[in-house]
């Protein structure tokens, strides 16, 4: 049997994610997209050989579409989850799962209402090598329990119409999830301090930031996000653990050396430092839909970052700390 995927949104995220399924992965393809932009929309569906469909949800509900992908524009998110929920279908949502938490709480509902799990929500670095590892490596106890963590995530610019805000919810909503993956437990209180504003930036704009995060365990998590680092795009994770420290494995670059020099290359951006954990994840979501489940972060994960991001944007306007408030996860999502 062979998925058969409908995408909402065709800008660039949206291109790349046609282009895998249909020529690397495997037991599925994209075979139709709408865009809001009809005539751009209508362009990528003739370059990839895709039936367009001018209204979204006509093409969510038509039954020859088995699951949908959503790579819109963030506020268009809870409309398109929703619509694919009531036809009864597995979406895969890129983050956020919507950009407000009462929002987020609606899709919850109505996936409850529903009977059955559908929503996966791109939090892709749960899908890259290096994490996996790491999880691997907490879980087994082997150098004891987790007390702090040490974290970077660096890109070289931040491009036209960056804000402060996004620095946590568009940026380090990525540590946000995974690192709670990590650890398998949710936090208890959000802060965020600011260094010294580098001159590549504009007044009205902080960068770097430091996000200072504190698990309902005591675990203590910095994560410094610097957007406009110049050098290209860095990630790192260390934790430090009660009798050893692990730390993210870089990506497999070769050394060269040249000019009398000896310069072991980084990635230039996202694209390029997670290719392996996209196509990992929708491998994994692809195997998954044809076995009728959800496998990867679901609403509820979807939920708790969106909390835990908000309390952070409260805390960096506050500059205080802010306790995290999480309601009980429904026993559906566990």
């Amino acid at each position: 049997m062979e998925l058969k995927i409908g995408l909402v949104g065709t800008g660039a995220i949206g291109r790349t994610h046609i282009d895998r399924i249909n020529n690397s992965l495997q037991g599925a393809r994209v075979i139709a997209c709408s865009d809001v932009n009809i005539n751009f929309g209508q362009e990528v569906a003739e370059k990839f050989n895709l039936a367009f469909f001018a209204d979204a949800h006509a093409m969510i509900s038509d039954s020859a579409i088995d699951a949908v992908i959503i790579t819109t524009a963030d506020p268009f998110h809870e409309e398109f989850v929703l619509a694919s929920i009531k036809a009864g279908k597995f979406v895969f949502v890129e983050k956020p799962l919507a950009p407000e938490a009462d929002a987020c709480k609606r899709i919850i509902d109505a996936e409850m209402t529903s009977g059955k799990r559908l929503v996966q929500v791109g939090f892709m670095r749960r899908y890259d090598p290096g994490y996996r590892q790491l999880k691997k490596l907490i879980e087994s106890k082997t150098y004891g329990e987790p007390l702090l963590l040490h974290c970077v995530h660096r890109n070289a610019s931040s491009g036209d119409g960056w804000t402060t805000p996004m620095a946590v919810e568009n940026s380090m909503i990525h540590e946000i999830d995974v690192l709670r993956w990590l650890l398998g437990e949710d936090y208890a209180t959000a802060e965020v301090q600011f260094g010294k504003r580098t001159r590549h930036v504009d007044d009205t704009i902080q960068d770097p930031q430091i996000l200072i995060l504190t698990t309902k365990s005591g675990v203590r998590i910095d994560v410094e996000s610097f957007v406009n680092c110049r050098y290209g795009y860095d990630i790192k994770c260390e934790v430090v653990c009660e009798e050893g420290t692990l730390n993210l494995a870089e990506p497999a670059n070769a050394m060269i050396r040249t000019n009398a020099s000896r310069v072991t290359p980084i990635c230039a951006d996202w694209s390029q430092r997670f290719v392996d954990a996209y196509n990992v994840e929708f491998q994994e979501w692809i195997n998954a839909c044809l076995a009728g489940r959800v496998d990867g972060p679901n609403s509820w994960d979807g939920y708790v970052g969106q909390v835990t991001a908000k309390a952070a944007s409260k805390a960096r306007e506050a500059q205080s700390v802010t306790t995290i408030e999480i309601e009980n996860c429904p026993s559906f999502y566990q």
